[in-house]
């Protein structure tokens, strides 16, 4: 029998405060640094997590989304100051993938960083499926 992993709600959002919510992660989490295109050109190194440990609190008609390529991932942006603080991921379309930087204590979390090979997206993806899977 496995033993139920602990996890805690984290707060964060944008850069302006116009976008918070919430999501619920281990003491300790793998956040992926991943090179593609808009991952690289944006910072981006996220989390993610499945649709059931995340909350949004505010702000969803102040967020935009942006598609490109394939279409299937959703980048959402606030309006007002343009940062990314969550998106949903192609390879996990269940779950979320939550900006690391813009959770409020990021400094403070334990997390072990992970590179993604995201400019070889369709021979790399199947290591991430399972993230959005409670």
């Amino acid at each position: 029998m496995l033993t139920p992993v602990s996890r805690t709600p984290h707060s964060g959002g944008c850069h302006c405060g116009a976008v918070r919510f919430e999501v619920d992660l281990p003491d300790a989490f793998d956040v992926e640094d991943c090179n593609c295109s808009i991952c690289a050109m944006s910072g981006n190194t996220h989390v993610i997590v499945p649709a059931s440990r995340f909350r949004l609190l505010k702000g969803e008609g102040n967020l935009t989304e942006y598609t490109f390529n394939s279409g299937q991932a959703r980048h959402l942006f606030c309006r007002t100051c343009g940062i990314k603080s969550f998106y949903v991921p192609r390879s996990n379309p269940d779950g979320f993938a939550v900006t690391w930087r813009c959770l409020d204590e990021w400094q403070s979390l334990d997390v072990a960083i992970n590179a993604f090979d995201g400019q070889n997206w369709d021979a790399n993806a199947g290591a991430l499926a399972h993230k959005s899977r409670d």
